[in-house]
């Protein structure tokens, strides 16, 4: 692995982590494509860690509120502020987690090739753009979740397990779906990759500890810092920007993709 190859797929780590058209398709069809070889597992972790660190820096205050009113909703056995999201975000995560551990080893080996990274690019690009198209004709969007809306969400991101599904894609589109704000649907989904990167990040973690290889600290760091700094930029400009452009460019995006992959 050299630096060009690294750039290019710390790039797209940190580009594509927040944005609805799926980080692990890319991460695994670019070397494919490219002949490159395969990046590694520590890589790996180092650039999640780096979308990790940019999604905790932008919604450092916003975790703030989050851990004091949570504490406190404990502490009180009652609604606190904003703990009810809080509460959302930690309950939201468990079904992911939950088949992330049970379907682990299958997903490994049956569904990362390009073929089901095509298909699953496309069914679930046309999902967004329905849950986009309802989006435009709820005159009442709503701002606050329900339990309901928790559980509805948190199964459907299980789903993004499915390289090419995308979590953010899935994520956003589930609270679409159920009558939730653009703005609401996607802080939901944002703060709900914390934990799961986290988690993605510490299984990465454990698998690399029974493995026995050197590492390139140089490229690590490098993967690391252009990963934190591209995926930064891209949530101030993906919400900034969500109101203007919506989610179709994004829509199209992925059926081009999907078709292009099932092309070639």
């Amino acid at each position: 692995m050299d630096i060009f190859q690294t750039i290019v797929l710390a790039l797209i780590q940190g580009l594509s982590e927040f944005l609805p058209i799926s980080s692990s398709a890319h991460l695994i069809l670019v070397p494919k494509l490219s002949d490159w070889p395969d990046q590694g597992l520590a890589f790996d972790v180092v650039v999640h860690m780096g979308t990790l660190s940019a999604v905790v820096f932008y919604y450092q205050s916003t975790i703030r509120e989050l851990s004091y009113d949570f504490y406190y909703s404990v502490v009180k056995r009652q609604t606190v502020g904003q703990s009810k999201l809080a509460w959302g975000v930690l309950l939201g995560t468990v079904p992911v987690g939950i088949a992330g551990l049970i379907f682990k080893d299958f997903i490994e080996v049956n569904l990362r090739s390009t073929e089901i990274i095509a298909y699953s690019t496309l069914v679930f690009g046309l999902l967004l753009g329905f849950s986009s198209w309802m989006d435009s004709k709820n005159n009442s969007p709503r701002e606050g979740l329900r339990w309901t809306d928790v559980a509805f969400v948190g199964t459907m991101q299980a789903l993004a397990l499915i390289p090419g599904t995308s979590r953010s894609g899935i994520t956003i589109t589930a609270g679409l779906l159920i009558g939730l704000s653009r703005q609401m649907s996607t802080q939901f989904a944002f703060l709900l990759s914390i934990p799961v990167i986290t988690l993605s990040a510490m299984l990465m973690l454990l698998d690399l500890y029974h493995q026995s290889y050197s590492f390139n600290w140089l490229l690590l760091v490098l993967g690391f810092s252009i990963s934190a700094i591209s995926a930064y930029f891209t949530v101030v400009f993906f919400i900034k920007l969500l109101d203007t452009i919506g989610l179709m460019p994004f829509v199209f995006y992925r059926i081009v993709l999907g078709v292009l992959l099932l092309v070639l």
